[in-house]
């Protein structure tokens, strides 16, 4: 990879309000959290967002920073930080509540053209929240003629219409991604009454290279032109589940990564396609799936969207 992970997308404040109704606040929103797990498990990374001077807006900045994701120029404004408000069950699900404004910064989609991000990543509230979608639409666009690109669709239904309004939207960045990660709940409000295991399916016989769909406790499955596998999940204590689905995309970048299927567009999509020709995955995939479903779990038996570092994983 020739320049740091691009990640374009929201950061926010996460307010945690726990079964007993005690709340805490903690940095989070999707593409934030891909960054700092991707920073943690080593990997130089900018994140394109937008971060009020608040104070909530500095606690997300210096926790970002901490882990050694910059900001590029324009994220930060004069303006209140975005906040999503989340109710956790018993069982450590969520439910959201949003107060959030979206724009990238105005250099966006300049920068994904460069080619000096070596990765771009993108999804969630920034991929369909108007009227920064738009922008992140072209961003991508932009850059798949000169590295590869990810997607997770991470759907937010409050913030949305109806679901056959949101999914042209959805498919296009799904034929312009490289590897996309989607969830089961994903799949079941943007298609209902079809399988999610037949649209991950089909949408992997399409431009995506690599469809991985995540099913909770029942751990994932992944989808390749030709073939698909099982991956249990990692046995772990769940404390709760904020972060989990982002977390496994940060270990699946970051193994992907590590093995050359990601980077400049020409010879890690070569790579990647070589790797998932057959009706077997390659070592190396298996590998970048294995990684993602133990960093998801170990995030899962942490309190908020703390993604472990590269050091934790080794020890």
């Amino acid at each position: 990879m020739d320049g740091p992970v691009l990640v374009v997308g929201e950061a926010l404040t996460d307010i945690l309000t726990a079964p007993d109704g005690v709340s805490r606040s903690t940095p989070g929103g999707s593409p934030a959290n891909v960054a700092l797990g991707l920073a943690r498990l080593g990997h130089p990374v900018s994140l394109a967002t937008r971060v009020g001077r608040d104070a909530l807006g500095r606690r997300v900045r210096e926790h970002l920073r901490a882990s050694g994701v910059a900001l590029t120029e324009g994220s930060v404004v004069d303006a209140a930080t975005s906040t999503a408000t989340a109710t956790l069950a018993a069982d450590g699900s969520a439910d959201y509540r949003f107060e959030i404004a979206w724009e990238p910064p105005p250099a966006t989609v300049e920068l994904a053209a460069t080619g000096a991000a070596g990765h771009l990543h993108t999804g969630s509230i920034a991929a369909t929240l108007a009227p920064g979608a738009a922008r992140v639409e072209a961003a991508v666009g932009a850059a798949r003629a000169r590295v590869t690109v990810s997607y997770d669709p991470n759907l937010r239904p409050a913030l949305l219409g109806r679901p056959e309004q949101e999914r042209p939207r959805v498919e296009r960045l799904v034929a312009a991604a490289d590897v996309v990660k989607a969830s089961s709940e994903d799949l079941a409000w943007l298609f209902p009454g079809q399988k999610a295991e037949a649209v991950a399916a089909r949408w992997a016989r399409g431009a995506p290279r690599l469809v991985v769909l995540t099913l909770g406790a029942e751990g994932a499955v992944a989808f390749w032109a030709g073939g698909s596998c099982r991956l249990p999940a990692v046995p772990t204590e769940v404390v709760d589940t904020v972060g989990a689905g982002d977390a496994f995309m940060a270990g699946l970048v970051s193994g992907l990564l590590r093995a050359g299927l990601l980077g400049p567009a020409g010879s890690a999509r070569a790579r990647l396609d070589e790797a998932t020709s057959t009706d077997r995955p390659s070592p190396a995939v298996l590998a970048a799936l294995a990684l993602a479903s133990r960093v998801a779990a170990l995030t899962c038996a942490r309190p908020g969207a703390d993604p472990p570092s590269r050091a934790t994983l080794l020890s």
